[in-house]
């Protein structure tokens, strides 16, 4: 009994590194550029197949081996399942870039395009009516045949809130759904208005998740304002968070006076929170009561 219990140890602690070992293995492995990453699952799955078929073969103890053998299955197994998922992705990717370059490539070119889209500044730039329609439901409806702003055939469909750059940025993330990492802070603004008005989710919280991520002290006002603007109330909170943080920085701003000409709704609401704030933290240092009895 002790010599079969010793060799059950000793076996569990060859099993449990071999999770180790094959890491170790496929690491420091020479991968090829084309594997990478996602290749290593196959490399894993193989060393402990390897591994195994080797202690089936070589060991005296193969029966002991086979019933901790479910150790060794279910990293396989599990192995097995994240290079089905990479795979997976891998289809998708595939699949939604051969959809946008189809898309893009006939934007560009202007494949068969059938409306202009003029901006309020600058060139108009062809479009698809198509392509307008899925992306959202209010240019569908605009372009739709019972609307009395329809637009035919090759005749203009005019956004005057928009430059042509903005505009260009909108009709591009309408063809491809991607907003470039270079993209201005006030292009941003614009096209997060343009996305609440024309009803494109995915562009919305696109913009929000950019706009949220770049607030600070400078442009908080600025920000205030576009969530105002575009019903935002992801970034209207996120804003109002850190007006409140820097409450003396931004209120003393030159800026700050220009704001409340213009919105003196938010002052309301900045005045109300930096009073709600103090009167918490007043309270929160009060001594009480019961401490001086």
């Amino acid at each position: 009994m002790e010599n079969t219990s010793l060799q059950l140890k000793n076996q569990r602690e060859k099993e449990e590194g071999k999770v180790e070992e094959a890491w170790i293995a496929a690491s420091a492995a020479p991968w090829p550029p084309c594997i990478g990453f996602r290749g290593m699952p196959s490399a894993i799955i193989g060393f402990l197949n390897k591994d195994e078929q080797e202690d089936d073969h070589g060991s005296a103890n193969s029966r002991v081996s086979t019933k901790l053998n479910g150790s060794t299955k279910g990293m396989r197994d599990a192995w097995e399942q994240v290079k089905e998922m990479r795979d997976r992705e891998d289809d998708t990717n595939q699949r939604a870039a051969f959809l946008e370059q189809g898309f893009a490539l006939a934007w560009k070119e202007e494949i068969h395009t059938d409306i202009v889209m003029k901006p309020g500044t600058g060139p108009p730039i062809p479009a698809h009516k198509a392509i307008l329609a899925a992306r959202s439901e209010v240019f569908r409806h605009m372009l739709s045949g019972d609307s009395q702003c329809k637009a035919a055939a090759g005749e203009s469909f005019s956004l005057p809130e928009l430059s042509h750059d903005e505009l260009y940025l909108l009709l591009s993330f309408l063809y491809t759904g991607v907003l470039h990492q270079k993209v201005p802070e006030r292009h941003l603004h614009a096209l997060l208005v343009a996305a609440d008005k024309y009803d494109v989710p995915f562009l919305r919280r696109a913009c929000e998740a950019r706009l949220a991520a770049a607030v600070e002290p400078r442009n908080v006002l600025r920000t205030l304002e576009v969530a105002d603007l575009s019903s935002s109330e992801v970034l209207r909170e996120r804003a109002m968070d850190t007006v409140l943080e820097h409450a003396e920085q931004v209120v003393f701003s030159p800026e700050y006076e220009g704001f409340a000409v213009r919105n003196a709704g938010l002052c309301v609401e900045i005045t109300r929170a930096l009073l709600a704030k103090q009167m918490s933290t007043t309270s929160a240092k009060a001594p009480c009561i019961q401490d001086h009895v």
